[in-house]
């Protein structure tokens, strides 16, 4: 359709005269009507009415009908052309559980949210297993997951590995805790959270997993939250562990016979979207510098 002449049809309309309309163009008015009769030809019928000593326009019928379809085609137009100007846009659809989320993978996203040029990130929190499946379905580009299985069509690759370490609430002595021994811990003051199957066998290996007398979460935050006598002690990640220490209300004590570490998985899509190719490329770049082996 003739751009030109859609914009000069809606100046003279809003003008409602032709010279007003060139003046608002900053044409001359031979060019304005001239734009106008080369729509009117496209569009095979007259729009304006050109009636001599009348300075005020008026639409015919068509022109009428028109109005509506030539301000929707010019604000489309617009969008384009924004679009355009923006250059090819950015985006990636991140999956993570929830300790991965808000104790390791900050820095990255971090990293992410200030790349130049902008990348439209969009987040969601899931369980594992059910972040695997997420990604299968192909309703998220990257997922961040704390075990690992094998699946056709998806890529895993190890990223990050966390010690596991005791936790609990910091009391008046200065100094390092010593090196503990499960058998010296009592099961009842336990906040217990199940970090994936190597972590259950490690603990069924030194209580009994039939008679549990602990507290079960569900949810890293909910350790902080409850750990609040000084008896309490929880095994976590260090870097569950590191966040809780900042506080300045946790101490950190090693395990003699400590758990497996937490490994934790990088998985992709092996068929990704093509759009979010090159996003996927910056993240594996922000990734290699923090997660260095």
């Amino acid at each position: 359709m003739y751009a030109a002449g859609i914009e000069a049809f809606l100046a003279i309309i809003q003008t409602q005269n032709l010279r007003k309309a060139a003046e608002l163009l900053n044409l001359t008015q031979a060019t304005v009507s001239y734009r106008l009769k080369v729509l009117e030809q496209e569009m095979g019928a007259i729009l304006v009415e050109r009636n001599k000593g009348i300075q005020k326009i008026a639409l015919t019928p068509f022109g009428e009908n028109f109005v509506v379809i030539a301000e929707r085609w010019l604000a489309l137009k617009c969008d384009i052309e924004k679009l355009q100007a923006s250059g090819p846009q950015l985006s990636l659809f991140i999956g993570g559980s929830n300790s991965l989320n808000t104790y390791v993978l900050p820095p990255l996203y971090q990293a992410l949210v200030q790349h130049s040029p902008k990348i439209q990130l969009k987040f969601r929190t899931q369980h594992s297993v059910e972040l695997w499946d997420t990604l299968e379905r192909r309703e998220i580009d990257v997922a961040f997951v704390k075990m690992e299985r094998t699946v056709p069509n998806i890529e895993v690759e190890p990223f990050f590995v966390d010690e596991a370490v005791l936790i609990r609430p910091k009391v008046h002595e200065s100094g390092e805790l010593q090196p503990i021994h499960p058998t010296e811990l009592n099961l009842e003051d336990e906040i217990y959270f199940n970090w994936g199957p190597a972590f259950e066998m490690w603990h069924d290996r030194w209580w009994n997993p039939l008679r549990p007398t602990y507290i079960p979460v569900d949810n890293a935050g909910l350790i902080f939250s409850l750990m609040q006598d000084s008896r309490r002690w929880s095994v976590v990640p260090m870097s569950i562990a590191n966040s809780f220490v900042k506080s300045g209300q946790f101490k950190i004590q090693k395990l003699l016979d400590s758990p497996p570490e937490r490994v934790c998985y990088k998985i992709t899509h092996k068929h990704s979207r093509p759009a979010a190719m090159k996003s996927l490329a910056i993240l594996n770049q922000y990734m290699a510098d923090l997660f260095k082996p």
